[in-house]
């Protein structure tokens, strides 16, 4: 039984006004509880010194190590080859340029392709002669 003969369907739609108000609401929700984050920067004022710079420069002994392991200290070429050995080199030179300081500061100045154990011997070097203080140099990349 077709009570709705003469009559044609009408398509379905979907509504969307009562969809956007949701989103609508959603947005606005959304909009209030964010919180926005301000960077600012600190106003610090460094603290000064006015003490005098450091009339005596630290005791500085420049060691240095080429690709082939040869070793070089103070510029002056030294033929040990072992930790030992150059321990003693390490400590002449301290002796010859210290005029009674103690403590100075070995610089390693080591070859970019120089063996690790070539560097490794100069640390062990300046462990064996007592000396603390081992920094390394190196030279400034390009940009």
């Amino acid at each position: 039984m077709n009570f709705r003969k003469g009559k044609h369907r009408e398509d379905p739609e979907i509504n969307l006004i009562p969809f956007i108000d949701v989103l609508l609401v959603i947005l606005i929700f959304l909009m209030v509880t964010t919180t926005y984050s301000k960077f600012t920067a600190l106003q610090i004022t460094l603290p000064t010194a006015d003490a005098e710079k450091a009339i005596e420069q630290p005791l500085e002994i420049n060691v240095g190590v080429d690709a082939q392991g040869h070793y070089a200290i103070d510029n002056a070429q030294v033929a040990a080859r072992d930790a030992a050995a150059l321990a003693e080199e390490l400590k002449n030179a301290a002796n010859a340029k210290g005029q009674g300081r103690k403590d100075p500061v070995i610089i390693i100045n080591a070859d970019a392709t120089a063996a690790h154990q070539s560097v490794i011997n100069v640390l062990e070097a300046a462990r064996l002669a007592g000396f603390e203080k081992v920094t390394f140099a190196a030279q400034a990349g390009k940009k």
